[in-house]
């Protein structure tokens, strides 16, 4: 089961079976809709692969929109079953002012937002940059992107969906122009060796990474040394009595 509570009260209810019981299934939802009426969108999914990954499944909407609204800030973000946002939203909003503050803008930068997801990291620095730049491999989350940006009536963002190696060539940055910040929030695998290159040869003013995985971080951080330094970090606890955290790192060219 996903369940997730928005600070706008919207609350969606994802109910995941490991079989096609459609009898079973549809007492199971009737339940569920009758007796907890708060529910203002409630899904299911049927899993049958040997793994809880939902990604590549189709949820079906039983009752509501199928997506619900969070807010952060002055912000709105959809968020569907499968689209990856921050589970805690008190602290996402932290972690994303942490950012937007390392980023030290003055209101007119080009601002690149590398793995950007949905969007929501670029989106919350919109107001503060010129224009924003939003690059991520998943299709389905640019899509989204594009939505949560016309959901805040932002006219200065452009999502791109595909490697951020292929796309950021000489005529992507004739086009859009070369970025002055750096936005990149990678898995936790860390960043590709060829995209600590290829920031590296984009050379914008300021780099902030933000990290779920301070150990391919600092792996990371230590290739880009050799043309920024570290310049201010700042850890933010997502996930309360946990040893995970997510670290955010501002990194400024040297002169």
């Amino acid at each position: 089961m996903q369940i997730r509570l928005c600070d706008t009260g919207e609350l969606m209810v994802n109910m995941v079976f490991g079989e096609n019981d459609r009898p079973k299934i549809k007492a199971l939802m009737e339940f569920l809709e009758k007796q907890f009426p708060a529910i203002t969108t409630l899904l299911y999914t049927i899993n049958t692969k040997h793994n809880d990954s939902l990604h590549d499944l189709e949820p079906i909407v039983w009752k509501g929109k199928g997506y619900v609204i969070e807010k952060l800030e002055d912000f709105q973000f959809k968020i569907g079953p499968r689209s990856f946002f921050q589970t805690n939203t008190a602290q996402a909003t932290r972690l994303y002012q942490v950012t937007r503050d390392f980023a030290e803008l003055k209101g007119n930068e080009t601002l690149y937002d590398l793995y950007c997801g949905t969007g929501s990291i670029g989106i919350f620095c919109s107001q503060k940059a010129g224009k924003i730049i939003g690059v991520e491999l998943v299709a389905a989350a640019i899509e989204d992107a594009k939505e949560n940006a016309a959901l805040n009536g932002l006219q200065n963002t452009a999502f791109f969906a595909g490697d951020v190696i292929d796309i950021c060539d000489d005529n992507f940055f004739a086009q859009h122009g070369r970025p002055e910040v750096i936005i990149t929030d990678p898995p936790r695998a860390g960043m590709h060796e060829k995209l600590v290159q290829k920031i590296l040869e984009m050379e914008a003013t300021t780099v902030v990474y933000v990290s779920c995985n301070p150990a391919t971080q600092a792996r990371d951080l230590q290739l880009l040394a050799e043309k920024y330094e570290v310049t201010a970090v700042q850890a933010v606890d997502m996930f309360p009595h946990t040893l995970h955290i997510e670290n955010v790192a501002q990194l400024k060219l040297r002169k």
